[in-house]
């Protein structure tokens, strides 16, 4: 036995160091592969940067050579000896020494200068000054250099100073031949387009580039031309598996782009950076293949000795390994047994770590896998199968703040009696598992027992209504229950019970004892939602103006635009009305100088214990109802007061031409839209119209009882204009003022 622990105990141990040498092994090789791959790219870089500057410089030079054999040829053209050899058939013996001297001169001016020919389809010499070979007048079957009878003959085909890469034998008795670009300037002026005359301009590429042009198998880069239509301008011909063609692959990326660059491919088989150019004013585009063996030998010789590292520290880790494994097992040991221990525990409170564990899994702290659901399941004693087909049910206590309030230090028994009656009554269909989540929230976890794996819905519910009707009679506790759609993926556990509990909060809308099925409370995204501004600012309003039984309505059309979303969108909702509403409280409250008792304000704090929406409106139209009735009687006592003294300024300054609304509202320093409706509000009538009926009851005394003129009565009552008056006096009695004294005084009565 206790050899066996022992053998445990160093296995462990091993597997312990041997996962700490592994995971350093594994830091190593990947950082350096990192550092490798990033190296590789620097060098890469910079080999091509490297290529890039010494084409670049080739490219210059094959320009800067263009351009003084394009200067050369036309200092020629305009010499009158040398064109003399271009357009006279048969000159002269002076006219072609002196011509073959000029020819020499400009020969030795310029040394990277090979050769140079005049040339006359006419005349039956071609005339040459070359620093070796073949020199002076030589006949066309003569001439060595063959080659050039032939682009002659061919000159269509060629851009006049357009450099043509060739080899050519510089004399019969020779062998090598020797690399040049030509220089080609002719004249072919005429309706037949024939070619009048022409002068070559060789030059050597060792002035150029020694790369250019020929191949050198001891060197480890070769260097190429392509011209813009793809062609092989230089190469060796000696070496063909270097030779690009128009149509091959290398060609094909390289013309697909306009600028310079770089790729890896392979050349004459073997791996190779390709670095070339953008084309040039020749449109000329110089390459240059470099072997990537080459290029990267010190990288892999890095790589190499890292694997090496590594492989050394993983046999050393090993031999470590099983050399301690032998001497510290009596720790490890220790461990073990206090693991015993602790499982010895564990079985002992199987109840509690079972809850646990299942309130994880719901939560979401524990991931459900394949494993766990082996080994924890049988471990734990957990009836319930992930892996088949099962639902999660949601019981939650009703009225739970004062629930808690009374049976607080009962609550867990509660709880359990919850569990105990919802289980048993479950199980006589479902396999079952209970969880208590806390506070309000009990969880049943069911699975298909002994019906179909589809469930049935009206069967389903019809065992929840028991579940509700047995909690009630037995623990006089209502409940709220939420249950989600049916699954059988263990991965689908966690958002199925986020959505339950949201679902759950429905319960604001249906009222206590609901029945919630979760799939039919589907929510769209809070996004969609917007509040209402326009339908607040009516609300606040409404307070403001009294109207509380419209202020009601519109706080009831407000909350119930959030019955389709989530919950979180209503209590948002709820938390800046309380916020708006509160406000507009106190604003009413200091306004008319009204105490502010505590009871009357509705804070967030007394909503969130408020389960339904009709208790929630309930608080709130509480609060509409108080402060109404308190503005009444306030109001009530202000107004009369109100009234009263608006009376006895109109009485008083009724010959007063400025008595008018906004006097009257001056002299009281108040709005005159709000003494002007209050007015109307208790005595049904305006404020202008009690003036006028008063001045005109005075104008009629007057009228009746003195001599005085109309107009001065007129200015009396407080008209400053007669015709204002004569208007408004026949508009409210009917006749004139002059034709009503007149009917008074014909009165039998008023008589004298």
């Amino acid at each position: 036995m206790n050899g066996k622990l022992m053998g445990d105990n160093r296995n462990l141990y091993i597997k312990l160091l041997l996962s700490t040498i592994l995971c350093t092994v594994l830091t190593l090789l990947v950082s350096s592969t990192i550092y490798y791959v990033n190296y590789r790219t620097i060098n890469l870089n910079e080999v091509y940067q490297s290529d890039l500057e010494n084409l670049t410089q080739t490219s210059r030079e094959v320009i800067s050579m263009t351009e003084s054999a394009q200067s050369l040829t036309f200092q020629m053209y305009r010499n009158g000896n040398i064109s003399k050899l271009m357009f006279y058939e048969n000159p002269d013996i002076y006219d072609t020494t002196a011509a073959m001297r000029e020819l020499s001169n400009y020969l030795n001016s310029m040394p990277y200068i090979a050769s140079i020919y005049v040339y006359n389809p006419k005349a039956p010499y071609v005339y040459i000054a070359a620093s070796s070979g073949q020199n002076g007048l030589m006949t066309k079957e003569e001439l060595v250099d063959q080659d050039i009878l032939e682009i002659l003959q061919h000159f269509q085909e060629y851009k006049p100073f357009v450099p043509i890469p060739r080899t050519y034998l510089k004399d019969a008795s020779g062998s090598k031949r020797s690399n040049i670009y030509t220089y080609l300037c002719y004249d072919a002026i005429g309706n037949d387009n024939e070619l009048n005359s022409a002068i070559i301009v060789n030059i050597t590429t060792d002035w150029i580039n020694k790369d250019i042009g020929k191949y050198r198998g001891t060197e480890a880069s070769n260097s190429f031309i392509l011209d813009n239509k793809g062609r092989t301008l230089s190469g060796d011909p000696l070496n063909p598996s270097v030779t690009l063609t128009p149509e091959s692959a290398i060609t094909q990326q390289i013309m697909s782009t306009k600028n310079a660059g770089y790729f890896i491919g392979t050349v004459g088989g073997m791996k190779s950076l390709i670095s070339y150019t953008a084309p040039d004013s020749l449109e000329w585009r110089y390459i240059r293949f470099t072997p990537y063996e080459i290029i990267t030998r010190k990288l892999n010789a890095i790589r190499t000795t890292t694997i090496y590292i590594g492989v050394s520290i993983l046999v050393v880790g090993l031999f470590i390994s099983w050399l301690l494994s032998r001497r510290l097992y009596i720790p490890i040991h220790r461990i073990v047994t206090k693991m015993k221990s602790l499982e010895s525990d564990k079985r002992n409170s199987l109840f509690t770590l079972k809850q646990d564990m299942l309130r994880k899994l719901l939560q979401g702290h524990e991931p459900l896998t394949a494993k766990w659901m082996r080994d924890k399941r049988s471990e734990l004693g957990i009836s319930f199968d992930f892996g088949h087909d099962y639902r999660i049910i949601l019981l939650r206590i009703d009225r739970f703040q004062p629930f808690l309030q009374k049976h607080l230090d009962d609550l867990h028994v509660y709880k359990y009696a919850i569990m105990n009656i919802s289980s048993e009554i479950a199980s006589q269909a479902f396999q079952v598992e209970t969880v208590d989540m806390g506070d309000d929230r009990t969880v049943l976890l069911i699975n298909a027992h002994n019906v179909p794996s589809d469930g049935d819905q009206s069967m389903l519910q019809t065992l929840l209504k028991q579940i509700q009707k047995a909690v009630n009679e037995l623990l006089k506790i209502s409940l709220s229950i939420t249950y989600s759609p049916q699954s059988s993926l263990p991965q689908d556990l966690v958002p199925l019970y986020r959505k339950i509990v949201e679902a759950s909060e429905h319960r604001l809308f249906l009222g206590a004892g609901c029945l919630i099925a979760s799939q039919d409370h589907p929510y769209p995204e809070t996004d969609d939602y917007l509040f209402t501004v326009e339908k607040e600012k009516r609300l606040v309003d409404a307070l403001m103006a009294g109207k509380v039984a419209e202020a009601k309505k519109i706080y009831a059309v407000i909350i119930e635009e959030t019955r389709p979303y989530p919950i979180s969108v209503f209590q948002a909702t709820l938390s800046r009305l309380t916020i708006t509403l509160s406000g507009v409280l106190h604003t009413i409250l200091k306004n008319n100088s009204l105490d502010i008792p505590s009871s009357l304000l509705v804070s967030r704090q007394a909503l969130a214990k408020l389960e339904t929406i009709e208790e929630i409106e309930a608080a709130f139209f509480e609060s509409f109802d108080e402060i109404k009735k308190r503005l009444d009687e306030k109001r009530s006592m202000k107004q009369d007061d109100l009234i009263r003294k608006i009376n006895d300024m109109i009485d008083l300054n009724c010959g007063n031409p400025n008595l008018c609304l906004n006097w009257i509202a001056d002299i009281l320093d108040m709005s005159p839209i709000y003494i002007s409706r209050v007015y109307k509000q208790n005595t049904l009538n305006a404020i202008v119209d009690v003036i006028n009926t008063m001045r005109m009851d005075r104008a009629k005394d007057l009228l009746k009882q003195s001599g005085l003129s109309v107009a001065e009565i007129a200015e009396k009552i407080g008209y400053t204009n007669s015709s204002y008056f004569y208007r408004m006096f026949k508009k409210n009695f009917g006749v004139t003022p002059t034709d009503f004294r007149k009917a008074e005084l014909l009165e039998p009565g008023n008589q004298s």
